[in-house]
């Protein structure tokens, strides 16, 4: 059986935050707050926003008392994705055949123009989580539109993953995207990883 996948960033201050239109992310910091040499063991500092790094969105991250993260129940973190190509999305409202997995894995890592119509008929689906690989350009005026489209429909989305050597995407595969157990918040950084 081939080796887990790992496609999380890794988080150092180097790590890549979101900033636009005057707003940014608060930046990834660690600090040291105890040593070995004064009290026998170190201890670390983190200071770091709900959506830094390869992270999940929680529904409440875009829906007004929507889920928080700690809503998304074990079941939900591992299980099965069914592998989506955005470049083969119609402007249609027919989804895919979906195989009953417990995740959607959309591959947007070539550039393409996904129409929400066929992205209406992948929410209406029954897969709890979502995973993005790569960045999703959807043909509505909102640049929002999907992450507030999923959020409305009780949606988690794991998103910001490292690509840089995924290969190809099996179609069909084991999965895991784990946040930490954060409660009331809207997302939290993640370990998202694959197996084909």
């Amino acid at each position: 059986m081939p080796d887990w996948i790992d496609l999380t960033f890794p988080l150092n201050d180097q790590t890549a935050i979101y900033a636009e239109d005057g707003y940014a992310d608060p930046p990834f910091a660690a600090t040291r707050w105890s040593t070995i040499a004064k009290n026998r063991f170190e201890v670390w500092q983190l200071a770091l926003g709900t959506q830094t790094g390869t992270h999940i969105d929680a529904p409440a991250h875009f829906a007004q008392g929507g889920a928080t993260i700690e809503r998304m129940q074990p079941g939900d973190m591992v299980g099965t994705y069914q592998r989506i190509d955005v470049g083969t999305l119609q402007a249609t409202d027919t989804a895919p055949m979906w195989t009953g997995a417990s995740h959607l894995f959309l591959d947007a890592r070539a550039p393409h123009l996904a129409p929400t119509e066929a992205l209406r008929a992948l929410i209406d689906l029954p897969a709890t989580v979502w995973v993005l690989a790569g960045e999703l350009r959807v043909d509505h005026e909102d640049p929002l539109w999907l992450h507030v489209t999923l959020a409305q429909a009780g949606k988690f989305l794991a998103e910001d993953l490292c690509c840089a050597h995924l290969g190809d995407i099996p179609d069909q595969g084991q999965i895991a995207t784990v946040p930490l157990n954060l409660t009331g918040l809207s997302g939290s950084p993640a370990r998202v990883l694959l197996r084909g």
